[in-house]
């Protein structure tokens, strides 16, 4: 109990918002900068799709087991795992050289993303009180709606004003603060009662 009060309750709801944010703003921020990133990679615009579709695809995918995952090793190494993930992917589609490269690091951002929001909301449910998790999952969800709006806008403007590399590179800050900062406030819940993989997820095969 202590260590569930001590690590989880100041900062846990700050790590959940990064990462909602972070899901949410990438899965729009290539739309303005398809074009030029087309160019740089010498494809045409309409082949770009593959880099969204890869991301939002891989995440759609992956949600059911992340649940299971955080069940099975722990929502904090689950959690870390995952910002790492995301945060890898981001930097290697930053250094891509080709259409199949980006989207084969899209994917890799995927699976972090997949993981990182809804093993953050299992360890929120399981760290508050009913009678305290409807504004603490108020406050969790705004920047999750912000994102996908703040997305198209700040990819044209770092594209604009910068290079389409950034779209991917300023994840990198966000991501490593977020791994030190889960270190040290995520809980690491588990329940290991049923290990077997979910239906959900067996399902989509």
């Amino acid at each position: 109990m202590t260590e569930k009060k001590g690590r989880s309750m100041a900062g846990l709801p700050w790590i959940a918002a990064m990462a909602f944010f972070m899901q949410a703003l990438d899965a729009t921020i290539l739309n303005t900068a398809l074009p030029a990133i087309a160019h740089s990679l010498n494809r045409s615009p309409l082949a770009m799709q593959s880099a969204i579709i890869s991301y939002t695809l891989t995440v759609a995918m992956l949600i059911p087991v992340s649940g299971w995952l955080a069940d099975r090793f722990g929502t904090r190494k689950v959690f870390i795992i995952a910002v790492g993930l995301f945060t890898l992917g981001s930097l290697a589609c930053a250094l891509s050289g080709s259409l199949m490269e980006l989207v084969i690091f899209r994917v890799i951002q995927g699976v972090g993303g997949a993981m990182m929001m809804p093993v953050a909301r299992l360890a929120l449910l399981r760290a508050y009180p009913r009678s305290e998790l409807l504004p603490v999952l108020n406050f969790v969800t705004m920047p999750g709606l912000v994102g996908p709006i703040l997305g198209p806008v700040l990819g044209g403007v770092l594209v604009t004003w910068a290079s389409w590399h950034w779209i991917f590179l300023i994840n990198i800050p966000i991501g490593i603060i977020g791994i030190l900062y889960a270190r040290k406030c995520m809980p690491d819940f588990t329940t290991p009662r049923d290990l077997s993989i979910p239906a959900d997820f067996c399902s989509l095969g």
